[in-house]
């Protein structure tokens, strides 16, 4: 049996496992209406500005790194990586030790747009998580991976959501 709270505004008692399921639609709901606002506004994706900051941050990186470090697979990377390109944020040259690789180098348009841009992760959460004590940051964090674990999510790959305004500003 799943207990029930009266957490909701309007007084109705629901339980548990849907007021989790609400917050955690409403927490992705959020997060695709800012990935919106970046396509509109700035024409790039989070993904694709996670994976420009890799490359910024490494100097020139392979498809594996990146994918490797963006939680992503490399065939989803290799589509980011030529969309990248075709607007002229990255450029891709052999590797010269081994000729079987590509690197990916920033240009600087590319360093341009990665400074100009929004963080990928929302503003207003960064800022009020940043306002936190570290233990509330450390109890939101180990309920979120708590609730991962508990779903039987913690196998599957996912970018780091949290971790992206790091890799995007370079303090990894």
């Amino acid at each position: 049996m799943v207990t029930k709270s009266k957490s909701q505004s309007n007084g109705a008692s629901l339980p548990y496992d849907l007021q989790i399921l609400q917050a955690l639609r409403q927490i992705n709901r959020a997060i695709d209406i800012h990935s919106r606002k970046l396509k509109t506004t700035h024409n790039t994706t989070a993904p694709q500005l996670i994976c420009l900051g890799i490359i910024v941050n490494s100097g020139s990186s392979t498809v594996t790194k990146i994918a490797k470090l963006a939680y992503l697979s490399p065939s989803t990377v290799v589509g980011i990586l030529d969309r990248l390109e075709h607007e002229g944020y990255i450029v891709r040259e052999r590797d010269v030790n081994d000729r079987r690789n590509w690197n990916a180098i920033a240009t600087k348009n590319g360093k341009a747009l990665l400074k100009k841009v929004p963080s990928p992760l929302q503003e207003s959460l960064l800022t009020a998580l940043q306002e936190l004590p570290g233990h509330e940051q450390a109890s939101i964090t180990g309920s979120l991976l708590k609730i991962v674990k508990l779903m039987g999510a913690d196998s599957i790959a996912a970018a780091p959501v949290l971790g992206t305004a790091e890799i995007v500003s370079g303090k990894q």
